[in-house]
């Protein structure tokens, strides 16, 4: 879903920040041909499996994977570089529940709120003006995403994903598009389910046959 709501065309340069073993950015890869892609990631054993995928898939005009850890802000990483951003960040708050005993498990799922404060300030860095940033969090994290990539609401758009229909939304995407004046829109969202458990007709399209999302 995260992929699918990134509106890039090909031979855009596109930055998958925390990209993990690179599954969303090699969704995107599928939907949109020919695009420039990095991707940004702490753990070195992950970075090596998003190479692996995208040697194998071979879906990318040209494929980067950077290892490095997005709380520190790599200035070797350009600024204004990227049509488009996205990002799964670590969501959960570190502050609250109970960490994951594996630390590596742990700071892939939670961080504090500062800490996703400056996961999202960078992300937004890394994009060209008019260009978009594109990320997946829970309704919760609403306002600090806010505050941290457009405190106006200037340029957002956000799309509620409902795990099925008359359920409240456990995720959202927010999606930013630089030097933007339009004011903040709240987009149809998706239905992951039908009442019976089946996965919907809308959410079928973009993970059987790589159809858009709020584009």
């Amino acid at each position: 879903m995260l992929a699918a709501a990134v509106p890039a065309k090909a031979n855009e340069r596109i930055c998958d920040v925390g990209a993990g073993v690179g599954t969303a950015a090699l969704c995107l890869a599928a939907r949109v041909p020919g695009l420039h892609i990095t991707v940004i990631e702490l753990n070195p054993q992950f970075a090596g499996l998003a190479r692996s995928n995208f040697e194998r898939n071979a879906v990318a005009q040209s494929f980067e994977c950077i290892v490095a850890d997005v709380l520190e802000r790599p200035r070797t990483i350009a600024r204004q570089a990227y049509h488009h951003v996205l990002t799964n960040p670590p969501f959960h708050d570190a502050a609250h529940g109970t960490a994951a005993p594996e630390p590596d498990k742990g700071r892939a799922t939670s961080l504090t709120r500062s800490q996703l404060g400056v996961w999202l300030r960078f992300a937004r860095a890394l994009v060209r003006p008019k260009g978009t940033l594109t990320a997946i969090l829970p309704p919760a994290q609403i306002p600090l995403a806010l505050e941290a990539i457009s405190p106006q609401g200037l340029g957002v758009e956000i799309i509620p994903l409902w795990p099925s229909t008359a359920v409240a939304a456990k995720r959202v995407i927010i999606r930013t598009r630089t030097n933007s004046k339009t004011p903040l829109r709240l987009l149809p969202g998706l239905a992951l389910h039908d009442p019976d458990g089946a996965p919907s007709q809308a959410a079928e399209a973009i993970l059987r046959h790589g159809q858009a999302l709020g584009t």
